[in-house]
């Protein structure tokens, strides 16, 4: 058997925003933004580089689905960056003047540092060992 995930759904609030955070502060690639009516969209993003996850960029409807955006997980690290230059991302994501929450620190399995995205979302920068 062979399985990956290929792609995942991230609740966001609007996806212009969204779509600039991830391609102009993350330099991440813009693969689709198709408009599907009725103000739907599908807009997926993902790294840069061959074999990469992609992000949908899904706009959140409803109460419910509101309050999920920025914590999908509870508050735990939600998304695994990796990278093979950690100085070169890291120094980025100051530029860009993205909210460092820990580290950089080195770990048994790499240099890591922990980032929110535009809505709160914990992330790990990783440049495994």
């Amino acid at each position: 058997m062979n399985q990956k995930i290929v792609q995942f759904a991230l609740v966001i609030d609007e996806y212009d925003e969204a779509i600039s955070f991830y391609t102009q502060k993350l330099k991440f690639q813009l693969i689709e933004d198709t408009d599907m009516g009725r103000g739907k969209r599908w807009v997926i993003v993902a790294p840069k580089g061959e074999g990469n996850c992609r992000i949908l960029l899904a706009k959140a409807v409803g109460e419910e689905q509101k309050s999920r955006v920025g914590n999908q997980t509870g508050g735990r690290v939600f998304l695994f960056l990796h990278t093979d230059n950690f100085e070169r991302d890291f120094h980025n994501l100051q530029e860009q003047k993205i909210k460092i929450v820990r580290g950089p620190v080195d770990e048994p399995y790499g240099k890591v540092a922990v980032f929110e995205d535009l809505y709160g979302n914990l992330w790990d920068l990783i440049e495994p060992k």
